[in-house]
Formats: C-alpha cells, sequence, structure tokens
C-alpha cells in the first residue's frame, strides 16, 4: 500500500479556540465528557493523564476536566497525573475518580468506606458556583466504591449524599472543582447544567464551537494547505464522506474530483440520490463508476461473510485505482477520518488517548502513489459532523442517514448474493424504510434494515401452497454502536411492514423480528 504523507496536524486548538482539555484517566465515559463540553458549543480535546504539566501549559486550555477511572488512587498502576498540573491557576473539574485524585494530590484523604454507590443517588446541594441556579435536592448518576473523607485544605464541602458526605467540593481560589457522580451522563438529569456553570462561569469559556465557525476555520486550513493542487475523494454516498467533500469543495472548488463506485449493493436509489446531490445540486465534479456486474461475478457462489466483506473491498480497491489512475497526478486525498477514530487510534494500547496519532487505511493507492491527506472532520464527532452537514445544505436525508455497512446488501443475505435475491432485499429494506419513515422514527432509530436469509419456508398464499423466502426486520436503538437494544416499534408499524412486504414482494411469505439486543448478538447480521 502506498505510503501517505498526513496534513500537519494543529498542536493546538484552531486559532480562535482555548480549548478544554478532557484529561483521560481511563474512564468508560472520558469520550462523552468530551461530546458534552462540545455539545456546550465549547471546544474540547481528550488527552492523556501522561502529559505533563509543562505539556499542559503550552496548550493554553481554558479548563480542565479530568475523567472517572476503573481504579482505585491507591491502587498499583493506577493512571497518575503531574502535580503540578494543580499549580497552574487552570480552572479544574474532577470528576468521580478525577475528584479523588486531586483531593489526595492535594492533601485531602481518599478511603475505601463500607458502602458503595452504583446507579441513581439523591443529591444535596449547597449553594455554589457548580450548582449556581439549580435545585438543592437533585438526583445524579454515581458509580464507585472510594470516596473522599476529607477534602483539600482550603476546600468546602458543596454536596453530599445519603451515603456520600462529600460528594463535591470547590476551592474557588485555586480554581478546583470536584464532583463525585458523574454529570455527563443522562442519568444525571442537570448534570449538562452543571457542566456549564463550570465552563460559563469558572472557566469564562466561550459558547462559540459552532458548525458554521467548523465551517470557516477548516476552509482556511484546506486552502492554506492544499494550494493550487488537485484533490480526490472516494465518495461512498455516506455523510462523513459527503460532508468531507463539500467542505473540501468549499474551499477549493473544482480542483476537487470526487469518485463514486456504484458496487451495486446499495439500497433502492441510492446511487441516484447521491449523483443527483452531488452532480447536481451541488455541482461538484464526479465521476460516477458503473461497476455492478464486477462485483456481483466476483461475489458468486460465495456465501461466507467474511469473504464477502474482502471481495467487495478489494474489488473496490481495483475500482478506485483504476479511476485515480485516469485523473493523472492528483497529490491530496479527501478522507472523512473522524475524531472518535483519532481517539481510538492513539488510545490502543492502554486505553486512553495517550498519543494522538491515527492509522489509515487509505486501501485505493497504487504503491508508487505519494499523497497526502485532508481530513476537515477529524475535530469532529459524527453528531457534530451531522451539524457540519445541516449547515452547508446537505438534503435531510443525506445527513441522517444510518450507518451502512461497506459490502452493503453483500452481508444483509445470508448466503450466496443473487440478482434475484438484491432485488427482494432493495424492495423489502425500501418498504421498511417507508414505513418507518411515515412513522416519524426514522431519527429515532439508529438503524433499521432488513436481512433476506437464502433460506425457504412453507406458506399459504390464495390458497395455494407457497416456498418462498422470509424477511428479516431489524431496528435497533443506540448511542454508539458499541451497545444496542432492539426497539420497540409500535404493532401497527410491524403490522403495515409485514403486510407490505408479502403482498408487494414476489418470493416472500413470512416477515419476522429480530429482538435480539446487542451484546450478545450484533446489529448487523453478517
Amino acid at each position: 500500500m502506498a505510503e501517505v504523507a498526513h496534513l500537519p496536524a494543529p498542536d493546538a486548538a484552531p486559532p480562535e479556540e482555548r480549548p478544554v482539555l478532557v484529561v483521560d484517566l481511563g474512564g468508560q465515559y472520558s469520550q462523552l465528557i468530551a461530546r458534552r463540553v462540545r455539545e456546550a458549543r465549547v471546544y474540547s480535546e481528550l488527552v492523556s493523564h501522561r502529559l505533563s504539566a509543562d505539556e499542559i501549559a503550552r496548550r493554553d486550555p481554558v479548563a480542565l476536566v479530568l475523567s472517572g477511572g476503573p481504579a482505585s488512587v491507591y491502587a498499583e498502576g493506577a493512571p497518575e497525573l503531574d502535580p503540578r498540573v494543580f499549580e497552574l491557576g487552570i480552572p479544574t473539574l474532577g470528576i468521580c475518580y478525577g475528584m479523588q485524585l486531586m483531593a489526595r494530590d492535594l492533601g485531602g484523604a481518599v478511603e475505601r468506606t463500607d458502602a458503595s454507590e452504583f446507579g441513581k443517588t439523591e443529591l444535596t446541594a449547597d449553594e455554589s458556583e457548580l450548582f449556581s441556579d439549580l435545585p438543592s435536592d437533585q438526583t445524579v448518576w454515581m458509580s464507585h466504591r472510594d470516596s473522599v473523607t476529607a477534602p483539600p485544605e482550603g476546600a468546602r464541602v458543596t454536596a453530599s449524599s445519603p451515603t456520600t458526605p462529600i460528594a463535591a467540593f470547590e476551592d474557588p481560589a485555586r480554581r478546583l472543582y470536584g464532583v463525585q457522580f458523574h454529570p455527563e451522563v443522562v442519568h444525571t438529569p442537570h448534570g449538562q447544567e452543571i457542566l456549564k456553570n463550570f465552563l460559563y462561569e469558572v472557566a469564562d469559556a466561550p459558547p462559540t464551537w459552532t458548525p458554521a465557525a467548523v465551517i470557516e476555520e477548516q476552509v482556511e486550513r484546506i486552502r492554506a494547505a492544499v494550494g493550487s493542487e488537485r484533490v480526490l475523494c472516494a465518495l461512498s454516498g455516506g455523510v462523513d464522506s459527503a460532508v468531507a467533500a463539500l467542505l473540501v469543495h468549499k474551499a477549493v472548488g473544482d480542483q476537487l474530483t470526487c469518485v463514486f463506485v456504484d458496487h451495486g449493493l446499495l439500497r433502492e436509489n441510492e446511487a441516484e440520490q447521491v449523483v443527483e446531490t452531488f452532480g447536481g445540486h451541488f455541482q461538484v465534479p464526479l465521476v460516477h463508476v458503473q461497476a455492478q456486474r464486477r462485483f456481483l461475478d466476483r461475489l458468486a457462489g460465495v456465501s461466507d461473510p467474511e469473504e464477502k466483506r474482502v471481495i467487495v473491498g478489494e474489488e473496490f480497491i481495483r475500482v478506485f485505482e483504476e479511476e485515480a489512475a485516469k485523473l493523472g497526478d492528483v497529490r491530496f486525498l479527501v478522507q472523512g477520518t473522524l475524531y472518535s477514530d483519532v481517539i481510538e487510534s492513539g488510545g490502543a494500547e492502554d486505553g486512553v488517548a495517550a498519543k494522538i496519532k491515527s492509522h489509515h487505511n487509505v486501501g485505493g493507492l497504487p504503491e508508487d502513489m505519494r499523497m497526502e491527506l485532508v481530513e476537515p472532520l477529524r475535530l469532529l464527532f459524527k453528531d457534530e459532523v451531522r451539524r457540519v452537514g445541516e449547515e452547508l445544505g446537505l438534503p435531510e436525508r443525506m445527513v441522517w442517514r444510518q450507518p451502512f455497512p461497506g459490502p452493503g446488501l453483500a452481508i444483509r443475505i445470508i448466503g450466496e448474493v443473487t440478482e434475484e435475491r438484491l432485488a427482494i432485499l432493495r424492495r423489502a429494506d425500501a418498504v421498511l424504510l417507508e414505513e418507518i419513515r411515515r412513522a416519524d422514527l426514522y431519527r429515532s432509530l439508529w438503524q433499521s434494515f432488513a436481512v433476506l436469509p437464502a433460506i425457504r419456508s412453507v406458506g399459504v398464499q390464495g390458497d395455494e401452497r407457497t416456498y418462498a423466502y422470509p424477511v428479516v426486520v431489524r431496528a435497533v436503538t443506540s448511542e454508539d454502536a458499541m451497545t444496542a437494544d432492539w426497539a420497540r416499534l409500535p404493532y401497527e408499524v410491524l403490522e403495515a411492514v409485514s403486510s407490505r412486504i408479502i403482498n408487494e414482494i414476489p418470493g416472500v411469505n413470512r416477515v419476522v423480528y429480530d429482538v435480539s439486543s446487542k451484546p450478545p448478538a450484533t446489529i448487523e447480521w453478517e
């Protein structure tokens, strides 16, 4: 695979922003904290607890948030923080483990108590900066065994629960704050308001992280990096590549060429929508490659899902490689890398974002090509990408398009992929989505789709025996696809879907609904 040079990643936040640094101490909600800060329209980044005080000071953050963590602060090998960080004068909020670490390092006490807290807990808060204009009695989400039993000298206790006398403390003189509960989770109803009090009132962080600001900043950065060179984008039809392409096109115009490969495994009318949106509505230079036949030929006789994935991936690389070669000298490649990708590639070894360095599988480049990546989304989470897409005028159907696997319908047919089965599944999926949209449920679902097992069952239609395919309906709710729950679709919606599929699609005589959650199942069947 070709070596790929990256556009220089900024050492600091965008020029107009001083970041809130979320220090990852190994907690399961670390990434969620960074997202909640951004939801308050303040730019944040997730960083390693291994950063020294000097490294943090060079970033000039407007505030620090110390995450939770699974360990005890006294456990061997537990995450540590350079204690000089607390001397920098930066407004700092410690959450759960972060609060305990702060208390211990500043002379307070942390102990394993008899009563641990997990789940919803009633909290009583005093008047303070974090709880300003909030009810004194509120519900919060706790998850801890250790507790702070003595606050640091100079700190005042500001909240308690029935089993945790020190559930929050603050030291305004040193601008240090701690909460034992998790304000970032939805189970703490006033949690976002507590975070906003810290960001706006304590840290004086300006709420300027908006889609319009992101677009303006990225357009300037792309222009500076690309200059007059040509740029190539592999357009999949998904929101990430679509938004990345529009940002680059806004910056450099016709210097960008998008390549859209139709492998024949897309949903009904999907290819036409992509071509119309980019070639027509946005006037983005677009190469539309009709490659359906070659993909179907390669998949003939293949039933193993992993083999399908490999075949589709390899064939896409070959097609993209051929089209890239036709375009001549192209220096830059657009990639829809998200901030979550950056975090994961940086924290694979130790579970935290130790070093932010992405390892990209560019895939479609010949060995002798050298292309530099343009990654306009590498600072954004998925929900932020969607808001930027809306700001750029991307149609709602593309902005809120549910996740769709790269191999497409090939891995939603359980068995060999044939033209007949693709036609049945494509139509069944279209019927399902039509009814989901009619019921105004599309945006509330993470994914909803049809699956076609390559088996047949007996049925009765028109007083005659049938032997036809079943269609499986799958619909799930999720925040991040790491876990998912099956959606409790209304019976009338399921009835409409079943009736239409059986009556409108020849070769189908049965519809079933998948009521499995993830885990133990996965969202996709293959």
